[in-house]
């Protein structure tokens, strides 16, 4: 699915769900905690649907970066593929990092390719051969990146959202309870009560959904970061492996 496919359903069903719900929360009896949360307003349906953009992109993001991990242990993998280019079977390493299936194998699939391209054009020069090899993997790599960075924009984009939307809703709650005060004679204690818990609960979820995005988006870049690095560890030992053994 494309990104800006996804993107879109997910708004319509995070927005329709926490609609549905904050509707829901307005029957539910008034003593109830879900008729309290209710009254913060239609801004609290706003805040849920964030808060549920959230979630969904914390289960796409373990789902993908997962998947990036591949199948069995990078270190292993990379001892591997040592052993075939100690032995010489350059073929095998590549079928080795398609059935691995990891953001580290098709990197390294990439120096594998390279390297058996400038064998072909028997370029012997070993310098050039490692220059060019580093080149397959800086092209790698770049094409790998997007797939790890997918979506922590938009995680921390919905972080500072719903903290200014919480902002924004305590600001609607504080000036409906100065409303209530300003009225002449007794202040209404009714409005001024509503105008309170408005404020509260929109502080709140505000609060919720502006935590939830900031650790998720660094929990998540710490990840990448992870890869990165594993990324370059890995083809630096691989790159350098083939050059000892060019001709």
């Amino acid at each position: 699915m494309k990104q800006g496919l996804f993107t879109a359903l997910l708004i319509i069903v995070t927005f329709a769900v926490s609609f549905a719900f904050y509707v829901w929360m307005g029957t539910t009896p008034e003593d109830s905690t879900f008729h309290a949360v209710y009254k913060g307003g239609p801004i609290v349906a706003v805040l849920m649907a964030l808060i549920l953009m959230v979630i969904a992109y914390i289960f796409e993001r373990l789902i993908a970066l997962n998947k990036a991990a591949g199948k069995g242990r990078i270190p292993e993998f990379v001892k591997e593929l040592k052993q075939d280019v100690d032995t010489g079977e350059i073929d095998q390493a590549i079928m080795r990092c398609d059935d691995h299936q990891s953001s580290v194998a098709a990197v390294l699939r990439a120096v594998f390719q390279r390297y058996q391209g400038l064998e072909t054009h028997q370029i012997t020069d070993r310098d050039k051969k490692i220059m060019e090899m580093e080149k397959a993997v800086e092209e790698a790599t770049t094409m790998e990146m997007p797939l790890l960075e997918q979506n922590l924009i938009a995680i921390s984009t919905i972080a500072s959202i719903s903290t200014m939307v919480g902002l924004f809703g305590t600001t609607l709650g504080m000036i409906r309870a100065f409303m209530a005060m300003a009225t002449s004679g007794a202040p209404d204690a009714v409005q001024l009560s509503l105008g309170i818990s408005e404020a509260l609960f929109n502080t709140a979820l505000g609060i919720l959904g502006g935590i939830m995005g900031i650790v998720t988006y660094n929990v998540f870049t710490s990840r990448v970061d992870r890869f990165t690095y594993m990324i370059d560890e890995a083809a630096f030992y691989i790159i350098q492996t083939l050059g000892a053994h060019s001709k």
